[in-house]
């Protein structure tokens, strides 16, 4: 991206203008994405963003200033701006912009998403819309969108780390809106893998669509959802998203060192039920949150955090175990050149138990069926949660039966792991965007099929 000689002298210049480390991040990134609504092609997009970070850490003390010029020039300025920030700073990190940030349209690689015709993404979309419609009259609207990227990047720093690796990732969504006598009811269905245009060989687009009408058809009948304190089972779909906020944030670093996390200083101690293993894994092969090393340079690991039952690590990135004398777990990540890296999950997930789904269901004389969780609220510090539930049914006598109105459940994290008492032998992830600190990647939530034995249930009738 650029050559290798000019890395080293933007390394050098920054550790002679008294940095004690220092580092270069490159990205280059094109993407493409376009959306449909009531068949007709809504937005189509693409584009390119080039640039470069500079992190300059003198002491106690971060500089960091971006540049989309990658001159030797531009990056000189950079160096100057992030040295001088991390040696006349105030103890923290500031940031400077070098220079305007720009777009520009690049050839694409035959190899990647980017080089198919615009035409054939739009047919993806327009076989979206069919099979959405043709799943019953109540289906009123269905909007589908499709979005690829190609992310290259290199980084290097003055601990002898040199690593240019290449992304390429690919999402399809389709959304259906059904109308009844009841109302207007909505349902989703994604499916996003890190690999190229070849994912379409993969997965049935038209069982996706139905998938997505079904779930708003079913709805239109939907009971409404008893409260109160209830035995929950979460599908493997829908439920890994609930872990990934309620548990996974609680378990990164930055939070854990500031003793913003209910898991600081809890190292060996029993957190979750001796069921629950719960990993951090960038390797699992072309999952959302799946890469080879993370934007520090460092390999993507299988991270252990909880083990039966026993908390056994935290995410770490460069910054964070450097105050602790220990080696990166691989979980350091920005969204962009323009963005310092911090403590982020890759794809965090439950690992599989020895029953049946069917098992659990049978075992449960009453309850509710999630089948799909929707977004949340979090406090770190607490672990206390409210995750919305988007496709949801009724367990009665061990069966599931009516299907339920949105509901929230509201809980505690580390005491929803506590109360996990049956954990399935299937497993699956799904994908899903992480914000944090105003920074977003992608990541991969999993989990198998469980059942949290008792859960606060916001719902509309008394339990």
């Amino acid at each position: 991206m650029i050559d290798k000689s000019l890395v080293d002298r933007v390394i050098r210049a920054s550790l002679a203008h008294g940095g004690d480390f220092a580092e270069i991040f490159v990205e280059e990134k094109s993407t493409f994405s376009a959306s449909l609504e009531d068949s007709m092609v809504e937005g189509l997009s693409s584009g390119t963003t080039r640039g470069a970070g500079i992190r300059v850490r003198c002491s106690d003390t971060t500089g960091f200033a971006h540049t989309a010029d990658l001159s030797e020039i531009g990056l000189m300025r950079a160096v100057e701006a992030a040295s001088s920030l991390a040696r006349h700073a105030a103890q923290g990190v500031r940031t400077v912009e070098i220079g305007e940030r720009h777009q520009t349209k690049l050839p694409f690689e035959k190899t990647q998403p980017t080089s198919v015709s615009k035409d054939k993404k739009i047919d993806l979309l327009l076989r979206l819309d069919q099979a959405g419609r043709s799943s019953g009259a109540s289906i009123r609207q269905v909007t589908a969108g499709y979005s690829d990227s190609f992310r290259k990047f290199l980084v290097a720093n003055s601990d002898g780390v040199f690593v240019e690796e290449e992304q390429v990732r690919t999402r399809l969504a389709v959304g259906c809106v059904a109308i009844g006598d009841t109302g207007m009811q909505t349902g989703y269905e994604t499916t996003a893998m890190t690999m190229g245009f070849e994912l379409f060989d993969e997965i049935d687009l038209e069982l996706l669509a139905i998938t997505a009408a079904q779930r708003a058809i079913q709805k239109l009948a939907a009971r409404p959802t008893p409260s109160g304190q209830l035995p929950i089972i979460l599908n493997g779909l829908g439920g890994g998203v609930l872990f990934h906020e309620a548990c996974g944030h609680g378990l990164e670093a930055d939070h854990v060192l500031k003793d913003s996390s209910v898991y600081a200083n809890r190292l060996g101690e029993l957190v979750a039920s001796p069921l629950v293993t719960l990993l951090d894994d960038g390797t699992v092969a072309n999952q959302w949150g799946t890469y080879s090393h993370d934007d520090e340079g460092n390999p993507s690991g299988k991270n252990t955090l909880i083990q039966n039952g026993v908390l056994v690590d935290y995410m770490w990135d460069d910054t964070q175990s450097e105050k602790k004398k220990r080696q990166s777990s691989g979980n350091g990540r920005r969204q962009s050149y323009s963005h310092l890296p911090m403590v982020r999950m890759t794809n965090t997930y439950l690992q599989p138990g020895e029953s049946t789904p069917e098992e659990i269901i049978a075992d449960t004389e009453h309850g509710i069926y999630v089948a799909k969780l929707g977004g949340g609220q979090v406090n770190t510090a607490t672990g206390d949660f409210v995750f919305g539930m988007t496709e949801a049914y009724l367990i009665e006598n061990g069966a599931i039966t009516a299907p339920l109105r949105d509901a929230n459940l509201i809980g505690n994290g580390p005491q929803v792991l506590a109360n996990i008492d049956a954990v399935a032998n299937d497993f699956a992830i799904v994908p899903g965007t992480c914000g944090k600190d105003g920074q977003s990647v992608p990541v991969g939530c999993g989990q198998p099929t469980l059942r949290i034995k008792s859960v606060t249930v916001g719902g509309t009738v008394g339990g």
